[in-house]
């Protein structure tokens, strides 16, 4: 039998999965439920004499107050407003546009040519930007017209911008792994060398996908007839107009990966160097400025917004005993240390149908981690495997984000059920990469082992 406070832990989950489906803002369901579990359980415990593990009195608000102003002044946080910075005016500085066009020259007279371009491109912009939606809108306006006048197939190249636009969640700079970092005290750059083969594999694994469909089933793609020869200028050209985007990845990732800056001090050089390209693009005047520069004081307060709700959520449910409980239930399941993590991978998956990243990361991975690592495992694979189970959660309906991102700009003859078949090859892929790192652990362990010797 369960002790009242497991079961009180019990109805804390089960009201927030009931409540998410209200349509309420997530940050104002969880701070709602942390509020009410809190009354009712000091009540519980004060005239019923039920008991409530350490839940027992009205200091537990003190608690949530200081918990709730440590986020606000977390150094690493700071990290945040800047990396979404850097990406929407990267978005705005007219770099993606040079690569689409030198890219579809180059690679468009191939067969599945253009997805590769438009991969390739979404490998560029996600170690360069991390925004997800920012990512998927600027690759289907670029490059949907041109795939549908190449008589792709809608389905298939839906998938690509999709899959592609995804990428920037787990190719760092990626936000996801900061908070992810900041969940479990864990160093952001060593989530960000772990994470970097995999994300680069993942986009190489659509690749392959991309090229191997397009020559086994013709009908998804047709190469274009009407381009000039390759040349040595056209090839230059290409390589020149990838420069400002290797140069600013390496100004970020190269500052943090040889301890030359912080993620944090990087997070700056990134922003910084955005704007430049933009300036040096001539994209960069006083409305670029105000609307980027109002993008990302929004986009932050949402996620701070959850942050603080979860922050609240995750101290209630500490105080009830809840990280015992369900630690004591994933141990519990009679399979070995391995098998227990293929079930927390297979809960994050289905999870992701149904809940955005964010409240995720912020419930169930601190929840889970410490489990993980009295089973023996490394937290930093565990998280980047972790990150690229739930990057599914992107693709996956009826609460995937790059597919709402999508079909906010596609034109009509593209249909949602186009996007769902169009996702449905790359979701399968995600997941054969989830099986790669799970076996083979140094493709995540590998990079930061060489950075430490």
């Amino acid at each position: 039998m369960f002790e009242t406070n497991e079961l009180i832990v019990m109805a804390m989950l089960g009201s927030f999965i009931l409540l998410i489906f209200s349509g309420y803002p997530v940050a104002w369901i969880l701070a709602g439920i942390s509020v009410l579990f809190s009354v009712g359980s000091i009540l519980a415990y004060q005239y019923l004499d039920v008991d409530t593990y350490f839940l027992t009195d009205w200091r537990i608000f003190g608690v949530m107050v200081q918990r709730i102003y440590a986020q606000m002044t977390n150094w690493v946080l700071v990290a945040l407003p800047m990396f979404i910075f850097m990406g929407l005016m990267l978005e705005r500085s007219g770099v993606a546009e040079k690569l689409m066009k030198n890219f579809v020259d180059l690679f468009g007279r191939f067969r599945g040519g253009l997805g590769v371009a438009v991969i390739t491109i979404g490998i560029l912009l996600a170690a360069s930007t991390g925004i997800v939606g920012a990512s998927v809108v600027l690759l289907a306006m670029l490059s949907i017209p041109t795939m549908l006048e190449q008589k792709y197939s809608p389905a298939f190249a839906s998938g690509i911008v999709a899959s592609a636009g995804t990428l920037g969640i787990l190719i760092p700079p990626s936000i996801m792994l900061i908070i992810m970092a900041d969940q479990l005290s864990l160093a952001v750059g060593d989530l960000f060398m772990g994470a970097l083969i995999p994300g680069v594999m993942l986009g190489l694994l659509y690749i392959a996908y991309v090229v191997i469909a397009s020559l086994f089933v013709p009908s998804l793609s047709k190469p274009r007839t009407d381009l000039p020869p390759i040349t040595l200028k056209m090839i230059l050209s290409t390589l020149w107009a990838v420069v400002p985007s290797l140069g600013l990845i390496l100004a970020v990732l190269g500052s943090i990966f040889l301890g030359i800056a912080t993620p944090t001090e990087a997070a700056g050089v990134g922003a910084l160097g955005a704007t430049i390209l933009a300036a040096m693009n001539g994209r960069l005047n006083m409305a670029v400025l105000k609307d980027v520069s109002i993008k990302t004081s929004l986009t932050t307060a949402f996620v701070f917004g959850i942050f603080l709700g979860a922050t609240a959520f995750a101290v209630v449910m500490r105080s009830l005993g809840g990280d015992e409980f369900i630690g004591g239930l994933l141990k519990a399941i009679p399979l070995s240390p391995e098998g227990i993590v293929i079930v927390i991978l297979l809960i994050t998956f289905v999870a992701g149908f149904f809940l955005d990243w964010l409240e995720i990361s912020l419930i169930l991975l601190p929840l889970v981690g410490p489990v993980v690592a009295a089973l023996g495992f490394d937290l930093t694979w565990f998280v980047v495997l972790f990150a690229l189970a739930l990057q599914t959660s992107f693709l996956t309906p009826p609460v995937g984000f790059s597919l709402f991102y999508l079909k906010g700009v596609v034109p009509p003859t593209i249909k949602t059920t186009d996007i769902y078949k169009g996702v449905i090859p790359f979701i399968m892929i995600q997941l054969l990469a989830v099986a790669m790192v799970f076996y083979w652990k140094d493709l995540v362990l590998w990079l930061p082992g060489v950075r430490y010797g």
